[in-house]
Formats: C-alpha cells, structure tokens, sequence
C-alpha cells in the first residue's frame, strides 16, 4: 500500500522519444528553438503533471498550516489557502529522471516516485536558500520564510526533505528501494556541503576556479546526478549504465550552474525576471568573477578594486564591472568550461540507451536564457 503518494497512469504517450536530428547552434548563442528544444520543454510540463499527484498526497500528509505553506510554495494556493494558478518551477529534474528511466528502457510510471521525490528535494533546498540568501521573492511571490518566518520556513524545508525519502522508499520498484534511498540520501550530504562552501565563499577576498567547481558539482550537479541515476535505477538498468547516467547528471549540473552565473550577469533583465547584474550588485563569487579576478589582466585588475572596494555596489559600478569581467576574460572562460562540461555530459551517456530525451534537456539547459 502506498502511504506517501499516488500512482498516475503512464505519461508516456505525452513525451517525445523522436531522435533528434538537430545540431545545436554554437555554444553561447540564443538562437530560434529548435524542434528538440521545443520537445524538451514538452517534457518538462509533462514531467509537472505526471509527479503533481504524488507531490500534493505527500503534502496532504502535513498538518496545517505546513500544508498551506508548501502549497503557497509550489504555486498552487495564496498563503490563506485559496487555490491559485502561480508560476512553478522548471521540473527538470522530474523529467531527467523520466527521460533517464525511458533511455534504459523503463517506464514513466515506474519512475513516478522517484522524479516526485527529487522534486520534494529540490525544494528544500530552494526553501533553505531563500532563508540563507534572504531573497525577498521566488516567482514573483513573497518566499516563505518572508510570509511565515525563518523558523517555519526552515521547519518546511525540513519536511519536504523527510517527505522526498518517503515518497521515493514508497514508491520506486521494491528491488532498488535501499540503493535509491541511499543515492537521494548522499545527495543530499553532498549538496548540503556545496551549499555551505557557496555561503563560506560570501566571507572570502577570493576563491580559486578548482574551489568554484568543487563547490558546484556538490550544490547543483550532487541533484542532477542523482535525478538521472534513480530513473535508470527504477528502469533495472545495471550498475554501469546507472553509474554512467549518473555522471552524465553531475556534468549537467555543471552546465546549469555556469549558464545560469553567466544569464546573472549578462542577461536581460526582461526575460530572467531579475535584476541587472544581480550577482555583481550581491558580490557574489560566482564563476565569471572567479575567473576575471584570477586572470591577472588590466581589465582583471580594475575589476578586483571595484568588487573589493568598501563604496556600495550601484547599477553603475555593476554594469562596469560587468564590462571588465567580459574584457578579463571571464565570460569566455564561463561559457567555454560549460561548452566542455556539456561535451561531457553528452560523451557519458552509454552508446546502447535511448538517449534522445536526455539531448535534448542537455540543449535546453545549455543554451536557455533564463
């Protein structure tokens, strides 16, 4: 008997599995999307839908006002409990493990549980972020901890993560439930730590690129990895195939964490929805910081007495050290690393999987805009 969520049908019939025949545009570039990309964003949403029944029997598992408040998160009600229609998250990792789980030759629904419970992970992590980061506002919306406080918020993070392993102990196929459990139990040390050496960095004059990377397999691709590992696991792919899944996530992770360093500071506010120069005005190390600051160049210098002076960081000594960075080097040097994590992603997926679904996520990750 199922305790932490229902099963819903196969969502198969909703996800492309066609071979992409696409070639990506060069890296770095925003072209028109491509059919492929077009297909991998039809699986995210058919990822939403295929895990928002198990998310929502999990959360009606928590006693008021918890429920209310993971509701408000996820988008589906107004903090007093009215239903709403807000903006979600991206569910990409819901539909890596979908995508991993069709490649090794399973099933969605044998993947339900598991895709729910990366999500429920997912999410506590976010909820604990906006705590530590004191951002204001997810999706246009008050956080949590800004609606209910930092204690309630932090009591709600905890819960999605206890949640998360026992939807997935519930729901993914007897035979692999220890080894899955164990996998989303690691990830979350591991992320857990990512996130602390993120926070430990605030503190820090400077940090090394091999510091930076460190930091961002364990925040971001610790998830990925373990996202695409539990779909092979749940489709009885063998150790190899699991393994390799696996550090295709990982790399993946990497990729997103570069982009989305990258869309902080170079994008259109218009799009992403944030700020200018958000990470500059914030002084956070991200990784084109990291890499301007160690290039030892005249544009690398003048860029360090601006992100280390003591004078606050305005709109427009951001958007010169947005110059700088680009001149130093560090765009270049971001969207290149991600480039070659990409490469590497794409180069550890086993030559006999199915692999069409997860190229096509991989493009979309890469070359997205917000």
């Amino acid at each position: 008997m199922r305790r932490w969520g229902l099963s819903r049908p196969s969502m198969a019939n909703q996800l492309n599995h066609s071979e992409i025949r696409q070639r990506p545009a060069e890296y770095g570039q925003h072209p028109a999307e491509s059919g492929a990309q077009h297909a991998a964003r039809g699986q995210l949403a058919a990822a939403r839908l295929a895990i928002e029944p198990v998310l929502r029997a999990a959360i009606d598992s928590l006693a008021d006002p918890m429920d209310r408040m993971a509701g408000y998160h996820f988008g589906w009600c107004d903090a007093d409990g009215v239903p709403t229609t807000g903006a979600q998250g991206k569910a990409l990792r819901p539909a890596l493990t979908f995508a991993a789980a069709v490649a090794c030759g399973g099933s969605i629904e044998s993947a339900t549980h598991a895709a729910a419970a990366v999500e429920l992970l997912h999410n506590f992590s976010l909820i604990h972020d906006d705590v530590m980061d004191e951002d204001p506002f997810r999706h246009g919306r008050p956080t949590v901890w800004r609606v209910w406080g930092e204690t309630n918020a932090t009591l709600l993070g905890d819960a999605l993560q206890a949640l998360a392993l026992g939807v997935l102990s519930d729901g993914v196929p007897e035979p692999v439930t220890a080894e899955a459990v164990i996998r989303l139990a690691r990830a979350t040390v591991t992320l857990c730590r990512g996130q602390y050496e993120d926070c430990a960095f605030a503190e820090r004059s400077s940090v090394s690129v091999e510091e930076y990377l460190t930091m961002a397999a364990g925040k971001t691709g610790a998830l990925l990895g373990c996202a695409c590992a539990l779909g092979a696991l749940c489709a009885g792919a063998d150790h190899r195939v699991v393994s390799a899944m696996h550090t295709f996530g990982c790399e993946l992770g990497l990729v997103f964490q570069l982009v989305d360093d990258a869309i902080d500071i170079w994008g259109d506010p218009a799009v992403t929805g944030k700020p200018a120069h958000s990470d500059l005005i914030q002084r956070k190390q991200s990784f084109p910081v990291v890499s301007a600051l160690a290039s030892d160049t005249g544009p690398g210098r003048e860029f360090a007495r601006i992100y280390h002076a003591r004078q606050p960081m305005t709109a427009q000594r951001a958007a010169r050290a947005a110059l700088l960075i680009e001149e130093a080097g560090g765009r270049a040097h971001t969207l290149g690393r991600a480039a070659a994590a990409l490469e590497s992603a794409l180069g550890a997926l086993p030559p006999e999987v199915a692999a069409a679904d997860l190229t096509a996520l991989a493009h979309l990750v890469a070359y997205r805009d917000k």
